[in-house]
């Protein structure tokens, strides 16, 4: 706590410690208090990742590598007037990619040169397109009418966050994009708005493998596979790249975190949003906006994480 205040100064921030399943520690300052929310960015994308697995587990999605154009076509409707910017749009090839390419950040979507599955590329609109497919096979969300549908957060509400005693809300979004861009098929971005005790019941749920309270939400082999670096980037990227699992920041290959637990993982977002977990320690700690020295980014995010290791030896 005292490392967090000292690096804050003024600014907000929030730290929440979760250990053997209870809160262990918990601070906050700079005019945040804990009940406030807080947009989660890209750091949602770990949320989408766990949809995506209770959806297999259901058998809504056959398979995480199912092609995603049997379920949502309309993600291949996109000219080059289209797309989110000039040379941005869907093209043949993209016909070919699968709910793992594109959880991953592997998919190539509306990038030309770029094969599924060959290429790490972290982006939005592929991640977009998860959420809409999800969506719509649970009829949720129709692209020709995307604000009149209850639309991913509400799906992720359902089958999530009520079952984890959460609180966090949703917005969806765009970036300012070329007129003619087809937002309601990889637009309207689901960003979760949580407060930090939200952030660590997600935490929770990943660390116990999603399992919470004994109910099996997640299937634990997806978890376990989307928190460990994806075979398509050990496969086909350099070893400096193996750091992104299925739609989490992984530390299994040493790459990301090189002195702490190579079975930690991480959901991160712009705005200094972090939920580190720890399965070596039993451990979580949640950042609300954190505070870092230098700039912000998964490998920075874990400074807070480094003082909680070397305050339990």
């Amino acid at each position: 706590g005292d490392w967090q205040a000292g690096h804050a100064g003024d600014s907000p921030y929030r730290l929440l410690i979760v250990r053997h399943d209870r809160i262990a520690a918990e601070w906050h300052g700079g005019g945040i208090g804990p009940e406030d929310l807080q947009g989660q960015a890209s750091a949602s994308k770990s949320t989408y990742s766990t949809v995506l697995g209770i959806a297999i587990a259901e058998g809504v999605i056959g398979s995480a590598d199912d092609l995603v154009a049997d379920y949502y076509p309309e993600f291949l409707d996109v000219a080059p007037d289209e797309g989110p910017k000039e040379n941005r749009y869907a093209f043949p090839e993209n016909a070919g990619i699968t709910f793992r390419q594109l959880i991953g950040n592997m998919s190539g979507y509306m990038k030309p040169g770029e094969s599924p599955g060959r290429t790490f590329n972290y982006q939005t609109f592929g991640m977009n397109v998860v959420t809409h497919a999800l969506a719509s096979e649970y009829s949720m969300y129709r692209t020709s009418d995307p604000e009149r549908g209850a639309g991913f957060g509400r799906l992720a509400e359902r089958k999530l966050c009520n079952l984890i005693g959460g609180s966090w809300k949703w917005v969806y979004s765009n970036f300012e994009l070329q007129t003619n861009a087809k937002l309601g098929v990889f637009g309207y971005a689901t960003t979760f708005q949580m407060t930090a005790r939200d952030m660590a019941r997600l935490g929770l749920l990943w660390l116990n493998d999603g399992n919470w309270s004994g109910k099996q939400i997640v299937p634990a082999g997806w978890i376990r596979q989307a928190t460990r670096v994806s075979d398509m980037l050990l496969q086909h990227e350099p070893k400096s790249l193996w750091q992104y699992g299925l739609g989490f920041w992984c530390n299994d290959q040493g790459m990301l975190w090189p002195d702490l637990p190579k079975d930690s993982f991480a959901a991160v977002g712009a705005g200094k949003q972090f939920i580190w977990v720890d399965r070596e320690h039993d451990l979580i700690v949640v950042q609300s906006p954190g505070t870092f020295e230098g700039s912000f980014s998964p490998a920075i995010g874990a400074q807070a994480a480094e003082q909680v290791l070397a305050a339990l030896n």
